[in-house]
């Protein structure tokens, strides 16, 4: 049986669809604090299979030593955690606080109850900024804010836990940009208050629940001058989940794996694919640079191809259809 922490939230979601599909018995635990109380029972109509969600917070060990009790846990898939970039600047505290607590909870009921197989939900925010693209596993690190430091630091908590333990598999996957959503249109990316993510925010310009997209800077050293990311679609994403964690089976010791595209995509491409997805306009002004943001960032995926068979299947037109079609079912 796996566990995954955060199934509610917009990865781990469709996470446990590619599970469930797969045979896969599965328990998750949430807290609902970015995600609807709904999703589980979606995934269950999305699935036709019948699941255990607990509601409680990775970070409170009664209620995770009481999970590894009740239920024989093989693996953890671990996301749940504080995201918001912008808000861990705002908040560092909290967001150290909250993420690594949690992720040496799970680790400490793992090692007592004997489970050696940890999935985590990384990030392409562990990587400097000043690297040639495309980014490889390789490249150096080094973070920008307190979200991507809470991932820098979970990743050297695994290698310490798998040095302490050499029957112990850990697979850190490094994010880039997840967009879309599953064909359903059940479920998808819908964040409680104003997006911090750019494709729901077109969305909802789109929709005219938002008026207007700030495009932040259009002088950079792109094609059309606004900044370029390796976008990826969020049910591709979740296929890599699952690819890992039969790789983390058949192996002992820490890995990092980027997923993505190896593609980098702007903004301003973003908002002509989702007008053509759509068929309606997402007005755009131009605005000041963010501080802290760089032109281009794109992952490197030959070693996902290499040890996981791992490629990417989505391109941009299909990412942005699936998310209309998803904010179109969320429409008040």
């Amino acid at each position: 049986m796996i566990l995954v922490t955060g199934g509610a939230g917009y990865i781990g979601s469709h996470t446990c669809v590619e599970l469930l599909n797969a045979g896969k018995e599965i328990v998750v635990l949430d807290n609902f604090s970015n995600s609807s109380r709904d999703v589980p029972e979606k995934i269950a109509r999305i699935t036709k299979k019948e699941f255990d969600t607990i509601e409680g917070d990775v970070c409170d060990p009664e209620t995770v030593r009481k999970l590894f009790s009740d239920y024989p846990i093989d693996a953890v898939i671990h996301f749940a955690g504080l995201k918001a970039v912008g808000e861990s600047v705002e908040k560092p505290l909290l967001y150290y606080r909250e993420n690594l607590s949690g992720a040496v909870n799970l680790l400490e009921c793992m090692r007592d109850f004997g489970v050696k197989r940890f999935i985590f939900s990384s990030s392409a925010t562990v990587y400097a900024a000043d690297n040639p693209m495309p980014l490889t596993e390789e490249s150096r690190l080094g973070c920008t804010n307190p979200y991507g430091w809470t991932k820098f630091m979970i990743e050297r908590i695994l290698e310490g836990a798998c040095k302490a333990d050499p029957g112990f598999s850990a697979v850190a996957l490094r994010y880039f940009n997840p967009i879309g959503a599953h064909e359903s249109g059940l479920i998808g990316e819908d964040p409680k208050g104003i997006p911090n993510n750019l494709l729901p925010y077109v969305a909802r310009v789109a929709a005219g629940k938002l008026d207007c997209l700030s495009v932040f800077g259009d002088d950079y050293d792109t094609p059309d001058g606004t900044g370029v990311r390796d976008y990826i679609h969020v049910c591709d994403l979740a296929r890599g989940h699952l690819l890992a964690l039969d790789y983390a089976f058949g192996r002992t010791g820490i890995d990092f794996i980027n997923l993505g595209t190896g593609k980098g995509t702007s903004v301003l491409e973003i908002v002509r694919a989702y007008e053509e997805a759509s068929g309606k306009k997402v007005p755009y002004r131009i605005a000041p640079r963010r501080a802290g943001d760089i032109a281009t960032c794109y992952a490197d995926t030959e070693k996902a191809k290499r040890v996981l068979g791992f490629c990417a299947q989505y391109g941009i037109l299909d990412m942005c259809y699936s998310a209309y079609r998803f904010t179109e079912g969320t429409d008040d």
